[in-house]
């Protein structure tokens, strides 16, 4: 679970994205967390960036939970406040997935929304 104690803006964490999280990093050499950030374009106007990343940056809001840290810039938690990170494993394959109650409408790929 995770808060900008700044803004009072919430991301968090499912469980299963923890789980998934922390297995990815402790696999990568370098790597500390799952950095996520908000970009124009994509089909619907916004897309969400997922990067493996060793270090913090001075703007960044850390979502902790069960050994796993996701890093969101204060931008991008501006578009994300309030959302949740899961982890789904289902028939259509492996994804992490944002619920962001902000996102009026999202596109079939799951990784593009608009607001």
């Amino acid at each position: 679970m995770g808060a900008d104690v700044k803004t009072g803006m919430k991301v968090e964490l499912t469980d299963a994205a923890a789980k998934r999280i922390a297995a990815i990093v402790a696999k990568e050499d370098g790597k500390k967390a799952l950095r996520v950030s908000v970009e124009g374009g994509g089909c619907s106007g916004f897309s969400y960036k997922f990067d493996l990343v060793g270090d913090r940056n001075d703007d960044d809001v850390a979502v902790e939970r069960d050994g796993a840290t996701v890093l969101i810039d204060e931008l991008s938690l501006v578009y994300m406040g309030g959302s949740v990170i899961d982890f789904v494993d289902d028939l259509m394959g492996q994804s992490f997935q944002i619920k962001n109650p902000n996102a009026v409408a999202s596109c079939g790929c799951g990784t593009s929304f608009s607001i």
